[in-house]
C-alpha cells in the first residue's frame, strides 16, 4: 500500500514569479511546503523588489528573508530545496518541470486575465488565481484576486469576478497610481523604486517619451532598464501613501491571496 504523504511532504509547482505568484510561494514556503516555481525567459514584473522572478536576471532574489534561486535543470531542485531556498526554472509552459517533479499542487499564478493552458488534470490539486479559471472544469479550485470583500477567497464552484481592467484602490487612488507608456520603445528608467515623487515628475521615458506620474507618491514598482514596451503598457505603480518600506515588503494583497491558497491545500489534503 502506498504510504500518505505528509503535509511537509507536498510538492507545490507554481507558474509565475511576479508579485502575487511570490507572495504565494513566500506563504507556502514559510508554511514549510516544497516550492518551485517556472518563468518566462525575460519577465515582465513591475513590482521588481518584491518578485522571485528577478532572479532570472539577476541569479537569485531574496524577498522578506526567503531567497529564490535561478537553476538551468529540474535537476538541480532538490538541491536548493535542501539548502532552504525556492528553485525558479525558465520553463514558459512548466511542462518540462511538471513531468520531472510531478507536483501534489499545481498553482496557475502567471495573472493573465485568461488560461494559459493548465489543465485540471496537470496535478492532483490544481488551483487558479482569478480570472480565466472555472472551478470544476479546467482548475479544481480558483482564488479570488480582486480587491474587496472576497480577495484571497476559496472558490469551489465557478469563477473570480471579472477583470475590470481598473486597479485596486489604494490611498484614495485607482487608474491614477499606474505609469503607462504613451507609445512603443525602449523602456529607461529615471527614478527608482522607494523613491519619493510629486504629480507631474517623470519617472521614465520610453525612448525620448516621458511618462509622467499624475500623483505624487513613492515609486513602488518599474520595469527594468532597457525592457522594450508596447504603447499602453503598465510600466511603473506609485504608491500615494507614501510608505517606503511597502516597496519592499509582500502587499496585503498578495498576502491575502497567499492564504486563500494555503486554505485550498489544507482543503483538499487535511483530512
Amino acid at each position: 500500500m502506498k504510504q500518505k504523504k505528509g503535509m511537509d511532504e507536498l510538492i507545490v509547482l507554481i507558474r509565475g514569479g511576479g508579485e502575487v505568484a511570490s507572495g504565494v510561494a513566500h506563504c507556502l514556503h514559510l508554511s514549510h511546503f516544497k516550492i518551485c516555481m517556472t518563468e518566462i525567459s525575460h519577465p515582465l514584473a513591475v513590482r521588481r523588489e518584491v518578485a522571485f522572478s528577478e532572479a532570472i536576471y539577476e541569479g537569485e532574489k531574496e524577498v522578506e528573508g526567503v531567497r529564490a534561486k535561478l537553476i538551468s535543470k529540474p535537476v538541480e531542485i532538490e538541491s536548493v530545496w535542501r539548502k532552504g531556498d525556492v528553485p525558479i526554472l525558465v520553463d514558459p509552459d512548466g511542462k518540462k518541470t511538471r513531468k520531472f517533479l510531478k507536483p501534489d499542487v499545481l498553482v496557475d499564478a502567471i495573472m493573465a486575465k485568461k488560461n494559459l493552458g493548465t489543465q485540471i488534470s496537470d496535478a492532483p490539486l490544481v488551483i487558479g488565481l482569478g480570472p480565466g479559471f472555472a472551478a470544476g472544469e479546467n482548475v479544481h479550485i480558483v482564488v479570488e484576486t480582486n480587491r474587496g470583500h472576497r480577495l484571497g477567497k476559496m472558490i469551489l464552484s465557478g469563477t473570480a469576478e471579472p477583470d475590470t481592467g481598473i486597479p485596486g484602490e489604494i490611498g484614495g487612488y485607482a487608474i491614477e497610481r499606474l505609469l503607462r507608456t504613451m507609445k512603443k520603445g525602449i523602456f529607461h528608467p529615471q527614478k527608482s523604486i522607494g523613491d519619493r515623487i510629486h504629480e507631474g515628475d517623470v519617472v521614465a521615458v520610453a525612448d525620448d517619451f516621458p511618462i509622467i506620474a499624475k500623483i505624487s507618491g513613492i515609486v513602488r514598482g518599474l520595469l527594468r532598464e532597457g525592457v522594450e514596451v508596447k504603447k499602453g503598457m503598465k510600466v511603473g505603480d506609485i504608491d500615494p501613501r507614501g510608505e517606503k518600506q511597502s516597496c519592499f515588503t509582500v502587499s496585503d494583497k498578495a498576502r491575502a491571496i497567499g492564504g486563500g491558497v494555503l486554505e485550498a491545500i489544507l482543503y483538499r489534503f487535511n483530512k
